[in-house]
């Protein structure tokens, strides 16, 4: 019974490893698993028994591939679960739910990796033809972000249209590192291949063509904490303007109703630090947070501010 176990677990071991990345070498996956190639060849064969089309390539350098079957591969979902498991995912990659869209989009890879064509077909139909109350802003494609995460996970390089801030499409070549979800956007961290240098690019304006370019190995990223990396850049490097006000209310009660950074400055006070491209819009949004406060820099800030307090006093009503 334990020589049984310890095989069923090595199996799960195995599938677990080839739904990772898309291809393995057969020496990588054997000391993965620490067993000698005879058995992991004998493992594969199992996996194809129960249904599961693992691809193998000949020679020395051969390795196995996990690829899409006729059929659904068994221990898994049948149809229904799997079509309403693959829409549930994207949903949740889009940000309905906070917080789990990372994962959401790192399983709707996995699943969609080997999802028959008939069902995705129904999937796709199904996505078509369902309507919902959309939040505002940008949306992306979740195909593209599939995409973009099976690079990630391939080691391919994505080439790709890329349409700027100020409405400039230029075409890129980059190494994708990871996707990122930040607020309501998706943000891909890469090595710009033309630039030689770590750039982001927001998932939203990347127009994909197909097919991906050569594998890469892998670089250093720029930072340990990748997900920390970006939101520095986004909050420091990327916008022109810094913006600092002193709000009459404590760090507590302000923190999470804005994309700045709240630090506190006493027990009722706390400074708001935003950045952005648009001295108005940031008067807008101290504007309409309801406390009084106070321009620290830069005072042409306040100069906003008095014309929107104008502009209000002066509506109709």
């Amino acid at each position: 019974m334990a020589g049984v176990l310890d095989t069923s677990a090595r199996l799960l071991r195995l599938l677990s490893l080839l739904q990772t990345r898309r291809d393995w070498a057969g020496a990588d996956l054997a000391r993965r698993l620490g067993v000698a190639p005879r058995t992991l060849r004998r493992d594969v064969g199992r996996l194809r028994e129960l249904g599961y089309p693992v691809h193998s390539t000949p020679g020395a350098a051969g390795g196995y591939r996990l690829g899409a079957g006729a059929e659904l591969p068994p221990l898994l979902l049948d149809d229904e679960e799997a079509v309403a498991v693959a829409l549930g995912l994207r949903t949740a990659a889009n940000g309905t739910v906070t917080g789990i869209e990372e994962t959401s989009l790192q399983a709707l890879a996995k699943l969609e990796q080997v999802l028959p064509a008939r069902l995705r077909t129904r999937v796709g139909t199904l996505q078509a033809h369902t309507v919902r109350i959309n939040r505002a802003g940008p949306t992306v494609d979740a195909d593209v972000l599939t995409h973009v995460t099976a690079a990630c996970r391939d080691r391919e390089q994505l080439r790709f249209g890329y349409t700027t801030y100020d409405g400039e499409t230029a075409q890129r070549r980059a190494e994708p590192h990871s996707l990122v979800s930040v607020g309501h956007r998706w943000y891909l961290v890469a090595w710009d291949v033309e630039r030689r240098d770590w750039r982001t690019f927001r998932a939203d304006r990347i127009r994909l063509r197909t097919p991906n370019g050569p594998r890469f190995a892998p670089r250093e990223p720029p930072a340990p904490d990748v997900a920390a990396w970006l939101h520095d850049r986004l909050a420091h490097g990327m916008w022109p303007i810094e913006g600092r006000f002193l709000l009459h209310a404590p760090a507590e009660r302000m923190a999470g109703r804005t994309q700045g950074v709240v630090e506190p400055a006493g027990p009722d006070r706390c400074v708001l630090t935003l950045r952005g491209d648009d001295p108005h819009l940031m008067a807008v949004v101290v504007a309409f947070l309801d406390v009084d406060f106070e321009v620290i820099e830069p005072v042409e800030l306040k100069d906003h501010l008095q014309a929107l307090g104008r502009r209000l006093l002066s509506s109709r009503i």
